[in-house]
């Protein structure tokens, strides 16, 4: 069984919008059970991308952050993660949204005109949050000064 990063205090490391709710409520009935990856690469690879379950395949270089409960979806939802991008996101609770636009044309909702986003906050506005306070930030993403993957780390991982 693969071990899942836990959030402090228990605030969840990953959740969905209702709008991403409904779109994995359509892919699930489309395309079968699902899972998603963020590899942490440049543009569309910083952004997560749905698949059918077990069809990108996941290995020692990927953190399983979190098995989804989406209403309307028989089965949980696997959020994946490389290693090196979660290094640099350990402190954000990842929130999975939907927006008009074409992301990846790997993803599964790249032909509904629609893809995929994170937003994020840092754990302890999340928890702050579910208290009452709200308090956002942008997470990391693809800018200047980032290095590229290359080699063996920049295509699907394997076990």
């Amino acid at each position: 069984m693969d071990e899942v990063a836990s959030g402090a205090d228990g605030v969840a490391r990953v959740a969905v919008t209702e709008a991403a709710a409904g779109l994995l409520r359509r892919l699930r009935a489309a395309h079968g059970p699902l899972m998603f990856h963020q590899s942490g690469g440049c543009c569309d690879g910083s952004a997560p991308m749905c698949f059918p379950a077990g069809e990108f395949r996941t290995g020692g270089s990927d953190v399983l952050l979190e098995r989804l409960t989406v209403a309307g979806v028989a089965e949980p939802v696997e959020f994946w993660m490389a290693a090196d991008q979660f290094a640099r996101w350990r402190h954000t609770r990842l929130i999975v949204d939907v927006v008009p636009g074409r992301g990846s044309g790997f993803s599964l909702e790249a032909p509904e005109g629609v893809r995929f986003l994170i937003r994020s906050r840092l754990l302890e506005a999340a928890r702050e949050r579910e208290g009452g306070a709200d308090a956002g930030r942008a997470g990391p993403g693809c800018g200047h000064g980032e290095t590229p993957r290359t080699g063996d780390d920049a295509g699907p991982h394997s076990g």
